[in-house]
């Protein structure tokens, strides 16, 4: 396949020194589900602005579609879309009304404009309420909505940040049946941030970690977790007369040459025991550590999950902090009407 985007050696820094982005590579092919999976803060909305043509790098090269964005900025808006936190749609217009005039932004034909609407709309499961106001629709309808904004000039790559950020679960679930149907009907490539695990697992085909503005890994979900080591056995510890840190640190040490071990790394309240068999391995490493002095309070047994792959690539849980609110999209026909503004 023929990689639609490709980054080499990108880099931002603000004019504060804060370097968002340090030095990061990656492509996306054609007709590619490709995630970007970290926490809050990690890089993420900072490189997808770049990659739209938001936001100037510092340095490094970034094509889309073979095109320079520095160069050719606004041939690529013409050819992408991009959907971003925050639900952009104008809730004093109807349904029908918000994906006319996000048309007429984009200078399309009459005809074609409104045979675009009406596909979407269907396409959308919102042709129904399509006359409603926008805000009257639901949480829900209201991100599909948004979602189809962005899809009226037929991108050839869908640009999307954090898109089920403040939906509960069963709208999330919704949205990505959604999201697949438009890479695999549409064809289309997407491009997506997240921080939510099991949203990165069931949509992306291949995924990036990233954290403090560096690429950790890239690969499939299945062969991330693959790479873990074999199954994840999570040890705690309780008060016992030492610190829970001195008895992660001692069974860091007991368990990092047994023979069974693949890995071993710290988490808040203990240790995750990499090692494959998992299950017929626990007895000889509960022996181990109680012949040391220590006793685990509670331990399970887990198949790798993404969770696991970020703790191994970074050291630490995903964290989950407050989206930063500050940045507003204004520009060009990416501009987007909200209420009272």
């Amino acid at each position: 396949m023929t990689p639609v985007i490709v980054v080499h050696d990108l880099v931002k820094t603000y004019p504060d020194g804060t370097q968002a982005v340090k030095g990061i590579s990656f492509d996306v092919e054609e007709g590619e589900f490709f995630g970007f999976l970290g926490p809050n803060g990690a890089g993420k909305s900072t490189t997808i602005k770049m990659l739209i043509t938001l936001l100037h790098k510092t340095s490094g090269t970034i094509q889309v579609m073979g095109m320079d964005v520095t160069a050719k900025t606004d041939d690529i808006r013409r050819l992408i879309g991009y959907a971003a936190q925050d639900i952009g749609v104008d809730d004093d217009l109807t349904g029908r009304e918000n994906l006319i005039l996000q048309g007429r932004l984009y200078h399309m034909d009459q005809t074609l404009l409104h045979k675009r609407t009406n596909e979407l709309l269907e396409l959308m499961d919102l042709s129904d309420d399509a006359h409603r106001l926008a805000g009257s629709y639901s949480g829900g309808m209201r991100k599909r909505l948004d979602l189809a904004t962005g899809l009226m000039h037929r991108p050839r790559v869908l640009f999307l940040d954090e898109p089920t950020t403040g939906l509960d679960p069963q709208n999330r679930a919704n949205l990505w049946v959604y999201l697949e149907r438009l890479n695999k009907q549409e064809k289309l490539t997407i491009f997506l941030t997240t921080h939510y695990m099991e949203e990165a697992d069931k949509l992306c085909q291949r995924l990036a970690i990233i954290d403090h503005g560096e690429l950790k890994t890239i690969g499939s979900p299945t062969q991330l977790k693959q790479e873990v080591g074999g199954d994840v056995i999570a040890l705690h510890f309780g008060a016992n007369g030492q610190s829970i840190q001195e008895q992660r640190d001692k069974a860091q040490e007991v368990l990092a040459n047994a023979h069974f071990v693949s890995g071993v790394d710290l988490i808040e309240e203990g240790v995750n025991v990499y090692a494959s068999n998992g299950g017929a391995v626990v007895p000889e490493l509960l022996h181990m550590l109680n012949q040391s002095g220590l006793r685990v309070a509670q331990l399970s047994l887990t198949s790798p999950s993404l969770d696991d792959v970020f703790l191994k690539h970074t050291g630490s849980k995903i964290r989950d902090e407050a989206p930063n609110q500050n940045w507003r999209n204004t520009q060009g026909p990416f501009a987007r009407r909200r209420r009272g503004s």
